[in-house]
């Protein structure tokens, strides 16, 4: 395994130290991990199983949250997988190239996973205040445009930092203090001026995050607005409608929140505790993502039902 080296390098492989400081709990919060894990990758596959194989789920609503349970598959195998194997098996050296390639699919299906949520904030948007267009609105091929787009998106602005970051070539040390290659972890340990990545990540971190935060804050706004002139039983129907959305943003958004205000203010605030609510939020949303799409949404929360009627007689 690689080790410590003062002077600059370039560097075969890195080394991930999973949460440092609590290596001795690495046990113990593997258990937790690879719960949220299981039940992220299982309740994601159910539901694209349902959504598959109902035709009559191949709506617009149901064709984003196919995309989002996609995206949460590829989010969740991105980084867990190696941090159980670190938990586990002690095998903390990851490649070099490797690990530039993690961070690119981390932070690239991290965007396309906003740029969707933005997406579907404009789907709820066109549903409630002009319902009468929105078979003609919101058409599959404008769902598949908008997801190339997210992808697109997602390319240019993440496909820079790892390739800025890996033409920095030498580091003063090969140990990442992290759980898996993030950006910042990683330029950190880079020897020279890093002043222009630090910049880059923080633009890209606003494009993506602040912008896409303002346009479903203001999709919903205008939504509110629109309500105010209906019924209080319209107010309940959009209630229906909005909620698995507005539940699925919250999961997303909040640790994201919780971060930013972590590394903006919480200077004393001990650096696993970072790497806990890195890791948090890799694994909070594609958990809960099913979960709020299962029990929220009738008619997914109907096939689960019935699959599971249609298997019990041969259990027994």
């Amino acid at each position: 395994m690689a080790t410590v080296n003062e002077s600059c390098f370039f560097p075969p492989s890195f080394v991930l130290l999973g949460i440092p400081g609590l290596e001795y709990l690495h046990g113990w919060i593997s258990v937790p991990v690879f719960s949220m894990f299981l039940f992220a990758i299982i309740g994601n596959y159910i539901v694209l199983l349902i959504i598959f194989s109902d035709v009559s789920l191949h709506q617009p609503m149901y064709i984003y949250f196919t995309i989002l349970a996609f995206v949460d598959i590829i989010l969740a195998d991105s980084t867990v997988p190696k941090l159980l194997c670190i938990f586990w098996f002690q095998q903390n050296e990851i490649d070099y190239h490797m690990c530039f390639l993690q961070m690119f699919f981390l932070h690239l299906f991290s965007t396309i996973e906003s740029g969707i949520f933005v997406a579907m904030a404009y789907d709820r948007y066109v549903a409630i205040c002009n319902p009468l267009l929105y078979s003609v609105t919101v058409t599959p091929s404008v769902i598949i445009i908008s997801g190339v787009l997210s992808v697109i998106r997602g390319v240019v602005y993440m496909l820079p930092l790892p390739s800025l970051a890996q033409r920095l070539h030498l580091y003063a040390s090969n140990v990442i203090f992290h759980s898996y290659c993030e950006h910042m972890a990683v330029v950190k340990l880079a020897c020279g001026d890093v002043l222009f990545n630090n910049h880059l990540g923080m633009i890209v971190g606003f494009l993506v995050l602040g912008m896409d935060s303002v346009f479903i804050v203001f999709s919903y706004v205008m939504i509110l607005r629109a309500l105010l002139k209906l019924s209080i039983k319209a107010h309940l129907k959009a209630f229906g409608t909005c909620s698995s959305h507005v539940c699925a943003i919250l999961a997303f958004f909040t640790p994201i929140l919780c971060l930013s205000l972590v590394h903006r203010f919480g200077k004393n605030v001990p650096h696993h505790a970072h790497i806990l609510l890195d890791n948090s939020y890799l694994l909070i949303t594609p958990m809960l993502n099913p979960l709020v799409y299962g029990i929220r949404t009738r008619q997914i929360r109907e096939r689960v039902v019935k699959c599971f009627l249609k298997q019990s007689p041969d259990l027994f």
